[in-house]
């Protein structure tokens, strides 16, 4: 599908291959189920993130993952004191017809993807705001610490 606005083709193309990498990553065929994903741990991360750094990261994002990565934000209250079983609880609650979810293995694999896509400048700042077992995750998920 071409929109013929090179903007929104852009961020189009860009956004499938997001999705495509994190299905592989998944090992899912089902893009509807990575796109739930994403936004599940976007949003995770978004909350628990303070709003200046959260508004750091979304800037990087592409037109399409910022729009869902900002849809339905509330600054109040923010960042949430998400610990690591809290995180995984949020994208676990956004499945709540697939019991068997692996929410610690769809973090993971966001992590991933965004370590790959954001620059390393914004990925150590995010980090850095992260409580201790939110970082392990994250490096349990890159390989390193």
């Amino acid at each position: 599908m071409r929109t013929e606005i090179a903007v929104l083709d852009s961020t189009l193309q860009k956004t499938i291959a997001w999705l495509n990498d994190l299905s592989e990553e998944l090992g899912w065929q089902d893009r509807q189920k990575a796109y739930s994903a994403l936004r599940a741990a976007l949003h995770a991360l978004r909350d628990r993130l303070g709003v200046n750094e959260a508004v750091d990261l979304g800037s990087q994002f592409p037109i399409l993952i910022a729009g869902l990565y900002y849809h339905g934000w509330s600054v109040n209250d923010k960042p949430l004191k998400l610990h690591r079983q809290d995180f995984l609880d949020r994208i676990r609650d956004a499945f709540p017809n697939d019991p068997d979810l692996d929410a610690e293995r769809v973090a993971k694999a966001v992590f991933r993807i965004l370590e790959d896509r954001i620059t390393a400048g914004e990925i150590q700042d995010v980090k850095a705001t992260l409580p201790k077992d939110l970082q392990q995750l994250w490096a349990d998920a890159v390989g390193h610490a």
